[in-house]
């Protein structure tokens, strides 16, 4: 998972520039404290940034192979690990390696579908003073 942070580091950075400072300026002037306004003003605006870096850093993890081949053993494997022993020098049995295929993307499948909302609702909830 520590392959990763960079990824996420570079994702959320290129949110958070994003923001406009005049949002955190005019909560300043509307009497707010600085963790008022990161946490009713710039966080709802980030969400969207947290969920969506999120769902690529799970599918990152999900889909590490090289990782996993190098430190699993016979007896425990990651299903990535699992589908590429569907490949021999001999044959390819293509129906048991896309049906784990399919099996394995359900999950990733299944959590992009629940989460869509929030990528695509609240990119400026946090600019409009109720």
């Amino acid at each position: 998972m520590q392959q990763n942070l960079p990824f996420v580091l570079w994702m959320m950075i290129s949110f958070f520039k994003a923001i406009p400072f005049d949002l955190d300026e005019a909560a300043s002037i509307d009497g707010a404290s600085p963790f008022q306004t990161f946490s009713k003003v710039i966080f709802p605006v980030v969400i969207p940034g947290i969920i969506s870096t999120g769902i690529f850093t799970f599918l990152l993890s999900w889909n590490d192979f090289l990782l996993a081949l190098l430190l699993t053993s016979n007896e425990a494997k990651t299903v990535p690990v699992a589908l590429s022993e569907f490949l021999t020098a001999y044959s390819l049995d293509m129906g048991p390696m896309t049906s784990g295929a399919i099996l394995f993307s359900f999950p990733v499948i299944a959590i992009s579908f629940f989460l869509q909302r929030y990528l695509v609702s609240g990119l400026m909830a946090g600019s409009v003073k109720e």
